[in-house]
């Protein structure tokens, strides 16, 4: 049952009979649970409007972060404007957005949108094929839309090594069709958190593609949590906080996989990762609120596009010192132009000279409270 020094689970007799300890998970499950029911709570006071809103920065930290997890970087302007046109939420002007964004975007999309529909391996073979749209990992050439063979690389060319040993290709079909039967059967006695943690951990234990089983293992995560949820919604991103702990991430991934069956302590850190990422879900909202809140105040006034585009900005977190070059850059502007938007907007109360010292002048939002996250 060895594979080096280690015993992987899939090669346990019992495989894949999981066993956790319920008793111990209950605090976990119920503080969970009860996280979520708040903030549904408070969304469903909110309008349709606001809710696209927290949803549209949900589901933007999910696409970049369950790519940062894997050391990819998008370019966070083009995945916001990939999802809000797909969600019809006006933003102004979009980024430009390339096929690769479009492709995790598409997938993170389907799982929640349509989480009601079955998990097929057609399903998973398009998830995969939108993942690696030209048919590469960066320089090596994978099969999209099939199972992987028995070798799986990474590393340097000519200097890769094999990082994981999972299980034999040939019996790929069979427990796929296996694991797919348990996703699809809603009759599977397991709590809904529960059974989102152990698909998560199935699937990329199962690591059937060649590359991309982390952020497919991760969708079909989101999938169970939003049949969970029963709204096809998403307003927070589970991708996000393990993120933030991505080495603990990895480290109870393979701790669990070179385990036993019992997968206890898994589930309770899968479980205290949901919890802490509706936590920092509620300030997203608090950001959402307080944006509609801004605007609500400057109803009626008259403001160019140029300011209506840059307030955005600002209020969706702008990093840095907003200084008059800053604006003539985001606006499009001469710095004339620049410096004219925001003298009227310091006359009208809106924005205010920063009180920090430097170089150059800046300006901030004047009132404008947000949540420490």
């Amino acid at each position: 049952m060895n594979s080096g020094d280690y015993c992987y689970i899939w090669r346990a007799p019992d495989w894949p009979s999981w066993r956790y300890d319920l008793v111990a998970l209950a605090e976990s499950l119920a503080r969970a649970g009860r996280a979520q029911g708040v903030l549904l709570g408070r969304l469903a006071d909110a309008g349709p409007g606001l809710r696209d809103q927290a949803s549209l920065v949900a589901l933007t930290d999910d696409v970049i972060n369950t790519s940062e997890i894997e050391g990819e970087h998008l370019n966070a302007a083009s995945v916001r404007s990939s999802i809000a046109r797909r969600l019809g939420v006006d933003i102004g002007s979009l980024a430009p957005v390339d096929r690769h964004v479009e492709g995790v975007v598409e997938m993170v999309l389907d799982a929640s949108t349509h989480c009601v529909m079955p998990l097929t391996a057609e399903r998973l073979f398009a998830w995969h094929a939108s993942l690696f749209p030209t048919g590469y990992s960066g320089l090596s050439k994978i099969a999209t839309g099939a199972w992987r063979d028995d070798v799986h690389v990474s590393g340097p060319v000519g200097r890769q090594k094999v990082h994981y040993e999972a299980l034999p290709a040939h019996r790929l079909p069979g427990e796929m069709m296996r694991f797919l039967e348990w996703v699809n059967n809603p009759a599977v006695a397991e709590p809904a958190l529960i059974r989102a943690g152990l698909g998560h951990l199935w699937f990329v234990t199962l690591h059937p593609f060649d590359d991309g089983n982390g952020r497919i293992a991760r969708a079909i995560g989101d999938l169970s949590l939003a049949r969970a949820d029963g709204s096809p919604q998403r307003f927070y991103s589970l991708s996000a906080q393990i993120q933030r702990e991505r080495k603990a991430y990895y480290d109870i991934l393979e701790r669990t996989q070179k385990g036993t069956l019992d997968v206890t302590e898994w589930l309770l850190w899968f479980l205290r990762m949901l919890d802490e990422a509706v936590g920092h879900a509620h300030h997203a909202l608090d950001a959402v609120l307080e944006k509609a809140r801004f605007w609500q105040r400057l109803a009626g006034a008259s403001l160019n596009e140029r300011q209506v585009k840059v307030l955005n900005r600002l209020l969706d977190g702008f990093e840095g010192k907003l200084t008059s070059s800053k604006w003539a850059a985001l606006a499009k502007c001469s710095p004339d132009t620049a410096l004219r938007d925001i003298n009227e907007l310091v006359q009208a109360g809106v924005l205010q000279r920063s009180t920090a010292g430097g170089r150059s002048t800046s300006y901030e939002l004047l009132g404008l409270r947000r949540s420490s996250a």
